[in-house]
């Protein structure tokens, strides 16, 4: 995973450089780290102290003293801010490097006013999914010069609410959050709190919020159409929590397909797998118990979908001839399961780098108007776990 850097050029070397060294604290925590201080390539490895020795380390005057210049012109070395002349800029590099130096990070972000961090909080780093947002966010930050504090809630509003404390108190100069619901309290202080946040994949509706989403209702109108197209007229769908606004956005677009192909909407059709792979497991147990059983399904996402497929290979139902199954999301392990999964693809990396780009326009204060969405529209992948059945009859 790439790592918040600065790149360095020849002649004009920036002394910063995070080093992530510490886990953050936060319930749930994923071990991106925490930020302590930021160091350059070039500079040695700190000399171990001897056993009950402390060392206090090198300060702006001592590596001035050394350089034989100011300590506003090593100031301005460090921060890369005003002019300072090759010659003198690599004296100053010379000097840190030799003394050890290491750049206060906590009295420079409160001259700056700025951390250089950005939150990032998500419910499941074990669905396949987010992952590839936490890449999007990092890079993304990184070209900018920040660096992220993750952390993932399981699914749990009460540690979701806990982490959103926490990001404030170390002062990240934004949030990107992916919501475990939206009828809680502590989003709703979290975007009057002055701290820039941007929504991602799960957006509040009824606040006036920076979001970025794929088009949840349209992507699974697509899914729900294609078995449609197929001749399925029995389709049971595995739903999200029902406290989700993105699974209330796929089981609206379910709803919308159904009604447009004059199918109607039956609730015990409809089957909460809480977008976990033993969510789909239970949800596909229950629906092949059904009588009539349905002949195709839709999964709110694959997590789900494979969980119905590995239930359906321990019931002996052959997919797709028995049954056709669709997800949403297309992560990676959806190619490798056999049948390959018939999914809804969004670009998650691209959600969680225009995520950053919003946040970056709101710090930066580019952007001062109302919330914006960013709406990235999903596709249709086709492979094997459809099939052609037409009418409830295999074809091969």
């Amino acid at each position: 995973m790439k790592r918040s850097a600065t790149v360095s050029r020849q002649g004009n070397q920036p002394l910063s450089r995070m080093l992530h060294v510490k886990p953050f604290p936060c319930p749930g925590a994923w071990p991106i780290s925490e930020f302590v201080w930021r160091r350059e390539e070039w500079m040695p490895e700190p000399q171990v102290p001897r056993s009950g020795q402390r060392t206090l380390g090198a300060t702006i005057r001592d590596v001035a003293q050394r350089a034989g210049v100011s300590q506003s012109t090593v100031s301005r070395v460090i921060n890369e801010r005003g002019y300072v002349s090759d010659q003198t800029r690599r004296r100053v590099l010379e000097a840190a490097r030799a003394l050890n130096f290491r750049p206060n990070f906590l009295a420079r972000s409160l001259v700056q006013k700025s951390t250089r961090t950005l939150g990032l909080v998500i419910p499941d780093i074990t669905n396949p999914f987010f992952p590839a947002i936490v890449r999007g966010v990092e890079d993304a930050a990184a070209r900018a010069g920040y660096t992220v504090l993750l952390t993932h809630t399981d699914d749990d509003p009460h540690r979701e609410a806990e982490a959103v404390v926490q990001l404030r108190e170390r002062w990240v100069d934004g949030m990107i959050i992916a919501p475990q619901a939206y009828q809680t309290s502590h989003l709703h202080d979290l975007v009057h709190s002055g701290v820039p946040t941007v929504f991602i994949d799960r957006v509040p509706p009824r606040l006036n919020v920076d979001a970025v989403s794929s088009d949840n209702e349209h992507g699974a109108w697509l899914a729900v159409r294609h078995l449609v197209e197929l001749g399925h007229r029995c389709i049971a769908h595995v739903a999200g929590p029902k406290t989700s606004p993105t699974a209330q956005a796929r089981l609206r677009g379910y709803q919308r397909a159904l009604a447009e192909a004059g199918i109607s909407f039956k609730r015990d059709l409809v089957f909460e797998g809480g977008f976990r792979f033993e969510g789909g497991v239970y949800a596909a147990k229950q629906l092949l118990n059904r009588r009539p059983r349905p002949t195709a399904v839709f999964a709110a996402n694959d997590l789900m979908a494979l969980g119905v497929l590995h239930a359906t290979t321990e019931a002996g139902v052959e997919v797709p001839h028995e049954l056709a199954v669709v997800g949403f999301d297309d992560i990676l392990p959806a190619v490798l399961v056999s049948p390959p999964l018939t999914t809804v693809a969004q670009n998650s990396y691209d959600l969680g780098a225009r995520a950053v780009e919003l946040l970056l326009d709101r710090i930066s204060g580019r952007w001062q108007g109302p919330g914006r969405h960013v709406i990235v529209s999903p596709r249709l992948v086709v492979r094997g776990s459809c099939g052609g059945r037409q009418g409830g009859t295999a074809d091969g």
